[in-house]
């Protein structure tokens, strides 16, 4: 009977090792997928910092040029992500969006502006924060770049600027690169571009003279004084008609009855 009695006692054993055994496996799936999950949250991408926006790559494109083309200087700009690897978030120079002045052959000098954004994940105690760099050629000098650097802040683009805003801030101080390079004397300024030629104001009239030119008021003023003289002639008629009314009037109402002489007694 004893015999008879063990096959369901082991049965049950490994019904419970199977449990044990699921149990364990997706504890450590579990575990595994929220590792991974973290890790990505915490990691950072390139998508985290917005990069410029079209127009303003354009338009810093665009004046970038005009500044290269003057001072024969190359400028440009590096917006990357603290946590990215690859590709930065953003980049761009007087060559065109895109194309980065650092060891091109087109650029014996250039200046960049390189920003580096730090956001940390919401769990992290530490802030936001932007480190910005300006770099440049060889031929110019340690001092120089890091007056022109610290030119930016004092333009009021500062930390905070590039930390709310990246792709703004950092087109922007792009774009004073040429001005604060002039500034430390280590490039020529930039010409200003002479203003296009005013169009000759186109000459007057001929035959235009003061009734011409000014006959509306003329009119006017012709008008009001023809008013005026009817009006004033008026009263004096009216007025020389109740004059002539008034003296009849007084004349036959100053002896009404002829004088009586008294009866003699």
């Amino acid at each position: 009977m004893a015999a008879a009695q063990s096959p369901p006692a082991k049965a049950g054993s490994n019904t419970s090792s199977k449990v044990v055994g699921w149990t364990i496996f997706l504890t450590i799936g579990i575990t595994i997928v929220a590792c991974v999950a973290g890790g990505i949250s915490s990691g950072g991408g390139s998508d985290k910092v917005p990069p410029p926006i079209a127009q303003e790559r354009d338009d810093t494109v665009a004046v970038l040029a005009r500044s290269s083309a003057s001072q024969g200087v190359c400028y440009g700009w590096e917006l990357t992500d603290y946590f990215g690897y690859g590709d930065p978030v953003s980049v761009g120079s007087n060559l065109g969006d895109g194309v980065a002045v650092e060891e091109n052959s087109s650029c014996p000098r250039w200046l960049q502006v390189g920003v580096r954004i730090y956001y940390p994940s919401e769990s992290s105690e530490s802030s936001d924060n932007a480190y910005v760099d300006v770099t440049g050629s060889s031929d110019f000098s340690v001092t120089e770049l890091r007056r022109i650097e610290n030119g930016l802040e004092r333009l009021g683009i500062t930390k905070e600027a590039f930390i709310d805003d990246p792709g703004w801030a950092t087109t922007r101080a792009a774009v004073m690169l040429p001005l604060l390079a002039a500034e430390v004397g280590a490039v020529e300024p930039a010409t200003t571009p002479a203003p296009a030629a005013a169009a000759p104001s186109p000459l007057p009239d001929p035959g235009s003279d003061l009734w011409r030119d000014r006959w509306g008021y003329l009119l006017a003023a012709g008008g009001l004084l023809l008013v005026t003289a009817l009006l004033v002639t008026i009263g004096l008629v009216q007025r020389r008609r109740q004059r002539r009314r008034v003296v009849p009037a007084q004349r036959t109402g100053a002896d009404p009855t002829p004088s009586r002489t008294p009866e003699r007694a």
